[in-house]
């Protein structure tokens, strides 16, 4: 799943912008959060086309929803040596009572070198079927940490330090949870909202599950790609890091899912705050990957 976390949480902002105007970690490792500083350029992910149905999992604000439906298509290509491409849309629709509809349309394609040094991106966000935000540029890593080059909205230049980007966080994931860490924080560039978003990310990684234990029941059962491959359940948590001082902060947005060996993710949650919304892995795909020349 490489980029869904990331991908999804422009969504997520969008969705929850609209929820509020239109209606209405206790982990830690004995010493501290696990850093991994290793990108763990050798795990390959893998290409896939997924797609998650959404519904509404919890309602927990003031302003009450009485339904959300959607879905995320998640087409994602590539490899470490021919770099990883990604074509990604999020639909959601939130009713909020009394005939009151709100609609949230995310599109976005992104391309990552394998080695992680370099990103481009564009996007484009619908509210209620009107484009708001679109954003084109991309990013390059320097002995001085990130730069940042947007063409759309505007065009800026930006230096922010030292950052991951998607398919790179998820590398780092399956490494940490591979040597069995709990705790991962990464800064996290890739691209969303306006282009100019830092987040402080933290990962809390559970226990291994077998490939012969707890079998899933939704599209990944049955493919042999991934049968045999251990997976994890994360939860990913973002903060902006313009926030970020002294004191507790709360996160901008957090996705729990169970992420295989290979990057594949199903049994997402995607936690807005004021409310949760569920995804169900409905299709599964997997491509074959053209094998690097070494």
């Amino acid at each position: 799943m490489a980029r869904l976390a990331c991908s999804t949480r422009s969504a997520v902002i969008a969705v929850a912008t609209l929820a509020l105007s239109g209606a209405f970690l206790g982990l830690a490792a004995a010493a501290g959060p696990a850093k991994v500083e290793d990108p763990a350029a050798a795990i390959e992910l893998a290409p896939h086309r997924a797609i998650y149905d959404l519904k509404l999992g919890e309602s927990r604000g003031k302003r009450s929803l009485e339904a959300v439906r959607g879905r995320i298509v998640y087409d994602f290509a590539g490899s470490l040596c021919e770099g990883y491409a990604l074509q990604f849309r999020q639909v959601t629709e939130l009713d909020t009572g009394e005939g009151k509809l709100a609609l949230s349309d995310l599109r976005s394609t992104s391309w990552e070198q394998g080695a992680a040094q370099s990103l481009k991106f564009d996007s484009q966000n619908y509210l209620d079927r009107k484009l708001v935000d679109t954003v084109d540029g991309h990013a390059d890593k320097g002995p001085d940490g990130v730069t940042v080059i947007l063409a759309k909205p505007k065009d800026t230049r930006l230096e922010i330090g030292s950052a991951v980007f998607p398919s790179e966080h998820m590398r780092r994931i399956i490494a940490a949870a591979r040597a069995g860490q709990s705790v991962l924080e990464l800064t996290v560039y890739d691209g969303s909202e306006t282009g100019e978003k830092v987040y402080n990310s933290l990962t809390v990684i559970g226990h291994r599950i077998a490939p012969d234990t707890h079998a899933p029941t939704d599209a990944a059962a049955g493919q042999s790609a991934i049968a045999g491959l251990d997976r994890w359940p994360v939860t990913i948590s973002y903060f902006d890091r313009a926030q970020q001082g002294g004191g507790e902060q709360t996160p901008v947005y957090a996705i729990s899912f169970e992420a295989y060996a290979n990057g594949v993710a199903r049994a997402l949650m995607l936690d807005y705050g004021d409310f949760t919304v569920a995804g169900d892995l409905t299709a599964l795909e997997m491509k074959d990957s053209k094998p690097c020349d070494r």
